[in-house]
């Protein structure tokens, strides 16, 4: 007789945790053995009892999902954790994967997927729906562009670019650089140069394309 595996719940919202429970209630290979709205009550009933897969939203009162997979890392490191969330954008993605969960998807997955990421996890594997996948590649090719783009300007020349952007004049930027209003002028001869930039407003839409503004 092959195992079936033990599945504990976390998420703030009841409905939700409802709801995966309908989705598994005949299912074969994994049991829902327990679940709760926040972190700290999920960790004291998995740190005393047997768990295989943890299934955690990211956003809770209290002590996060990014925190509790880090702290079952630490503390149970044999406990899988799959993260579903509603939200996919860079910050979330790096946390998750530092935090080192065994699983990512997104709370619009379907039923399949969702029962290929806990038999993947549980299989000792890891997964990561195509989506999130797609989302994080988009975000490193974003930021290596950036590193390219931003490559030709030395360190003094970000400093002023970063304050040319603010909208400081030549005589501001030189005050507050502790630098002559003629060596100013000449960094932003300079960055117009390499950034093949026109205008002000040239400047700026490169500063946030390349995270240098808000």
């Amino acid at each position: 007789m092959r195992d079936i595996f033990r599945l504990f719940i976390v998420d703030d919202h009841q409905m939700f945790i409802d709801g995966l429970k309908a989705l598994l209630r005949n299912s074969k290979d994994f049991e829902v053995v327990g679940d709760a709205l926040e972190g700290q009550t999920a960790f004291n009933f998995i740190n005393c009892n047997r768990v295989d897969i943890v299934i955690t939203d990211v956003s809770m009162p209290g002590m996060s999902g990014i925190e509790l997979t880090q702290l079952l890392k630490e503390k149970c490191p044999d406990v899988k954790v799959l993260i579903i969330s509603m939200y996919s954008d860079r910050s979330i993605i790096e946390e998750v994967l530092l935090a080192g969960a065994d699983g990512f998807i997104l709370k619009n997955t379907g039923k399949k997927e969702f029962i290929d990421a806990l038999t993947c996890i549980a299989n000792h594997g890891s997964y990561y729906s195509s989506e999130v996948i797609a989302r994080h590649v988009a975000n490193v090719v974003v930021q290596r562009k950036s590193e390219i783009e931003t490559r030709n300007l030395s360190e003094r020349e970000l400093e002023v670019l970063k304050l040319i952007v603010l909208e400081l004049s030549s005589e501001l930027i030189a005050d507050k650089l502790f630098i002559s209003k003629r060596t100013v002028d000449s960094h932003r001869k300079n960055i117009m140069e390499k950034t093949g930039s026109k205008s002000l407003v040239g400047l700026i839409k490169f500063a946030i394309r390349n995270n240098l503004a808000d």
